[in-house]
């Protein structure tokens, strides 16, 4: 059997989670809700909202999933596994929630099963591209596993047997891009491309229950070398199936940033627990692994979001002088305040080799800060709040939920919305009344977007 094969077989055959694992998922999907939800509040979601008004009466469960897929993994808070690159939360939950509602035959309790399943393809297949050693290289682990992930979910909502699930999987891998250009470019179109590559996803489950094939030997044979110069790691697959589940490694995102920032700054932050004042700093270090090094090394530039969930310099002036401003997805103020600007000058960011030694799988940082009266402080981080080290449990995702909710919704509305998103996968009615609440959240940002303009 080949790998696609082998993993067919483990959606179509795989057995309820366990406890601990349908625990930590109805965690992934509130928190995913979040992000969601949060993505409403972009310049790019009112887009991709327009965007859907002017596609949905040509497939309603198409448009819904493309947009609510783009919504959730651009807000940049849906969570990330390591190891792979691989951000799978905002993908999947989203795409398993509208599938549930929306797709005739579909199968909602089923809905653990299709998150588990698809958490496992996407960050499986990260692992087994080298998700980290390709995304410098200008692939995007996410995007290229996108339509895997959503085919994987089909496939157990669908109940597609072992033999179509292997060829949806298949079919998603030959409709995959590597890459929408410059990662941080200014373009909105940068998430619209992963809504359409979940489309895809799903139209590639679609074909397979129809009777299509493709060829199954996509990651054991020559195609990925040949083609991305990639020789695929095809038992990083199916290592553990059954045994293990990728979900339970996945990292929460305790702010809205690049995760490449976050450990730096919560070194700064515990720099500045100390007791060192932002106004009194000289200058600022920042030693980073050496492979987010140019990611990370810029200023911002207004418009372009990206810039600024990607600056450390920035997201380091942010947390000393106004960190609650890391709440906000929008990240993209008109303007940066001198202060900010003047803090920012004082940081460098190098690079520390000593820092690989457990990467991929551990992301660390060192700050060196040194004040005006030339005392010098130092901290090392490895892990942040929300890492598999230091995981959230029940409220504090719900706390971020609150966070990143309430200023779409408003305070009633998001409890509400809490409470549906924490019901998802106990009940079988729960995934319609969760969409169904998300569906108008959107028609009522969308009209408020229009009333404005």
């Amino acid at each position: 059997m080949t790998a696609l094969e082998r993993l067919g077989s483990y959606l179509a055959d795989g057995q309820a989670p366990p406890r601990l694992a349908f625990d930590n998922a109805k965690l992934r999907v509130v928190d995913n809700v979040a992000a969601w939800i949060a993505g409403f509040g972009t310049a790019e979601g009112r887009a991709l909202l327009a965007f859907r008004r002017e596609t949905a009466e040509a497939d309603r469960v198409s448009a819904a999933l493309t947009t609510h897929c783009a919504l959730a993994r651009l807000s940049e808070i849906d969570d990330i596994h390591l190891a792979a690159m691989t951000t799978a939360g905002g993908i999947v939950v989203p795409a398993a929630v509208t599938l549930a509602s929306l797709l005739k035959g579909a199968e909602p309790a089923a809905l653990d099963r299709a998150v588990a399943g698809g958490y496992d393809a996407m960050i499986r297949l990260g692992l087994a591209l080298r998700g980290p050693t390709i995304l410098y290289r200008g692939i995007w682990p996410t995007y290229i596993g996108t339509a895997f992930g959503v085919a994987a979910v089909g496939a157990r909502l669908m109940r597609l047997d072992a033999t179509q699930a292997a060829h949806a999987l298949a079919l998603a891998l030959t409709v995959a891009s590597p890459g929408v250009g410059h990662h941080n470019a200014p373009t909105t179109t940068r998430w619209l491309a992963v809504g359409l590559a979940a489309r895809n996803g799903l139209l590639a489950a679609r074909a397979a229950r129809a009777g299509f094939t493709s060829d199954l030997n996509l990651l054991d044979g020559k195609f990925f070398a040949s083609v991305y110069d990639i020789q695929p790691d095809t038992g990083e697959l199916t290592r553990g199936l059954d045994q293990h589940l990728a979900m339970l490694d996945v990292s929460f995102k305790p702010w809205c940033a690049a995760r490449q920032t976050m450990a730096a700054t919560q070194a700064l932050k515990d720099i500045l627990a100390k007791g060192v004042r932002p106004d009194k700093i000289a200058e600022i270090e920042a030693g980073v692994l050496p492979p987010h090094h140019a990611m990370l090394d810029h200023g911002v530039k207004l418009g372009d979001r990206a810039s600024f969930l990607t600056s450390l310099p920035y997201r380091l002036a942010l947390a000393a002088l106004d960190p609650d401003a890391a709440f906000d997805v929008a990240q993209s103020p008109a303007e940066v305040p001198a202060p900010v600007a003047a803090l920012m000058a004082k940081v460098t960011v190098t690079q520390n080799e000593r820092l690989l030694a457990r990467y991929p799988k551990v992301w660390p940082a060192h700050v060196r800060v040194v004040t005006v009266a030339g005392e010098t402080y130092e901290q090392e981080v490895e892990y942040v709040p929300g890492d598999v080290r230091l995981p959230f449990g029940a409220e504090e995702v719900r706390q971020k939920f609150r966070r990143f909710a309430t200023p779409v919704l408003g305070q009633g509305r998001a409890e509400e919305m809490l409470m549906r998103a924490a019901q998802a996968l106990v009940d079988p009615d729960a995934p319609l009344r969760l969409f169904d609440a998300i569906e108008q959240a959107c028609v009522d940002c969308a009209g408020h977007s229009a009333s404005s303009n």
